[in-house]
């Protein structure tokens, strides 16, 4: 079965790739000749991910998938949440957003945090969703060079390494994507079984 991934994140299709099973093929937009950035003017994930979906399967009439991730914070009260990707502004880069997270973070004791993650599937023009959820806490300065956004001040319940000091199978024991596709898969699994 092939399936759009409606993002231009290359870093997210590795994630996803690397957690695939036989007989699911994931097409990146570049790979579908689609070369479009698509918004994310929502205030939820689950909008921004329908909103990414629904524009990738009225372009393509393919069956296709999106997904939209926020890192919520519970001493920000959910921030930066579904503004995670621009929490420093619209044009800021991870290094930016991590330096006004542990910023805004100065002080506090209470470092606990998640990571969510929720998957619209555009699937014969019906949707369906997924979630995956990483719980963990935010240290004060970073560590690691591997992963994206946030990966190198957020450690896991269960370890003492950040996403950044991982490789992405030993991510892959934690991620909140991996538990949002690995929740897709068993649904596409049964869909067809």
């Amino acid at each position: 079965m092939q399936l759009i991934f409606a993002t231009n994140n290359q870093h997210k299709v590795q994630e996803i790739s690397a957690a695939l099973t036989d007989g699911l093929q994931i097409i990146t937009l570049k790979d579908a000749g689609i070369d479009i950035d698509i918004p994310e003017p929502h205030d939820t994930l689950i909008a921004n991910a329908i909103e990414k979906a629904t524009v990738i399967h009225q372009l393509t009439q393919q069956n296709c998938f999106s997904e939209d991730t926020g890192l919520e914070v519970a001493a920000l009260h959910g921030a930066p949440g579904v503004r995670s990707a621009r929490y420093a502004g619209d044009k800021a880069d991870h290094k930016k957003n991590i330096a006004l997270l542990l910023k805004n973070m100065e002080g506090i004791a209470e470092r606990s945090a998640q990571f969510k993650t929720v998957i619209c599937l555009v699937l014969n023009n019906e949707q369906y969703f997924f979630t995956g959820i990483c719980e963990g806490r935010i240290i004060d300065t970073e560590i690691g060079t591997q992963g994206f956004g946030y990966d190198a001040v957020f450690v896991p319940n269960g370890s003492n390494k950040t996403f950044a000091q991982m490789d992405i199978a030993e991510k892959g024991q934690y991620s909140h994507r991996k538990k949002a596709l690995q929740q897709l898969i068993d649904f596409l699994n049964q869909y067809h079984g």
